[in-house]
């Protein structure tokens, strides 16, 4: 299988702060938090290390380990942080053939903050990436089996709907986990592409910026997902989502993906767990366990994973567990990519028996 994937190419710079020395604030009636750094004091970090990022490299570099032929488009800039994201490619075997150039402006880079639970904060240019243009994506590029695309931001952002188009051409199975940006500064042409979308990904804010759209498409309201016995199910599909004013259930947010033309959709909840729906079904993966090292890359690794298995096997349930085995590998690591796994271990993963409370769930989509 042939996967392509577009998005950023970044350097991460990730210090990690002893939680005594920095403070974090969380709101009351929110599930907002801050970190609190005093002005003009000096920090000692426990460490700070750089590491290659960005959703096209992430997913791309998951998707090779993986065992698929990857290949990234992407813009980088003319820079030692240049040299340093494709010396990460040669080693990861992802092609670079369809890597870019922007000359006059650096390589994108983040500086992340990890302290208390490693729910990163994230200082972020995006350099060369928001070059990214329809100019640099062409047929020849994305003929693939599975054209993978990553959040976008800028010119990139303004390429999505020429990405999908193309992609769908082409005859590619047509990926898509768009940053929250693109969800409302760019609806209309996000909506507008909606029906040539095979596998849309987001998290749960993400997803609650659609409310509005899909209320006013079929209506609010919905009922909630229950456990078999009858008692409250996870809480996502207990509460459903509360945005713009409207109350949605969950089981009614898919059905609307699939009245938009998605057709497979998929919701992650972060340490919650995650839903996926494919017309029929919904199912439900709990988050397995896992020492949290850091948050970052947890979300395209699931996303990719999910997208890539389910490519692969057409088994919505398996490509959940699957993404659920690689993302709790990547938060036992600092950065996005050290904790990617191979298809050995996930295969093996998939055949090891579940605890019962971490057994998974499923729902026939009525409403």
């Amino acid at each position: 299988m042939k996967v392509v994937t577009i998005g950023s190419a970044m350097i991460d710079a990730i210090a990690i702060i002893d939680d005594s020395l920095i403070e974090r604030m969380s709101m009351r009636n929110s599930d907002v938090s801050y970190l609190l750094l005093e002005s003009g004091r000096k920090v000692e970090a426990k460490q700070i290390s750089n590491h290659c990022g960005g959703g096209a490299v992430n997913t791309a570099v998951g998707v090779a380990r993986l065992g698929f032929e990857s290949a990234c488009i992407v813009k980088i800039g003319a820079d030692r942080r240049a040299e340093t994201v494709r010396s990460l490619l040669e080693a990861e075997r992802v092609s670079q053939q369809w890597v870019t150039t922007a000359p006059d402006e650096a390589t994108g880079a983040s500086i992340l903050i990890a302290a208390h639970d490693r729910d990163v904060s994230i200082f972020t240019y995006r350099g060369a990436n928001t070059r990214l243009s329809a100019d640099d994506i062409t047929a020849e590029a994305l003929t693939a089996d599975l054209v993978y695309i990553a959040p976008l931001s800028n010119e990139a952002a303004d390429a999505f709907p020429h990405i999908v188009k193309l992609a769908r051409k082409t005859d590619a199975t047509v990926a898509a986990n768009p940053g929250v940006r693109q969800l409302t500064r760019r609806a209309s042409d996000f909506f507008a592409s909606l029906d040539k979308i095979d596998i849309l990904s987001m998290n749960r804010a993400e997803a609650e910026t659609l409310i509005p759209r899909i209320v006013d498409r079929i209506g609010e309201g919905g009922p909630p997902l229950l456990a078999p016995d009858g008692s409250d199910g996870p809480r996502l599909g207990k509460i459903g989502f509360s945005a713009g004013g409207y109350d949605l259930s969950l089981a009614k947010f898919m059905a609307g993906m699939r009245d938009f033309g998605v057709r497979y959709c998929l919701v992650t909840d972060g340490k919650r767990g995650a839903y996926a729906s494919d017309g029929a079904k919904i199912f439900f993966q709990p988050s397995l366990p896992a020492t949290v090292a850091g948050t970052v890359g947890a979300g395209d690794a699931f996303a990719s994973t999910f997208a890539a298995w389910l490519n692969y096997t057409a088994d919505p349930r398996a490509a959940l567990k699957a993404a659920a085995l690689n993302a709790a590998s990547v938060v036992s690591h600092i950065d996005a990519q050290s904790g990617l796994l191979d298809r050995a271990t996930i295969e093996a993963g998939l055949t090891t028996p579940t605890p019962d409370e971490l057994a998974p769930l499923s729902w026939p989509m009525e409403l």
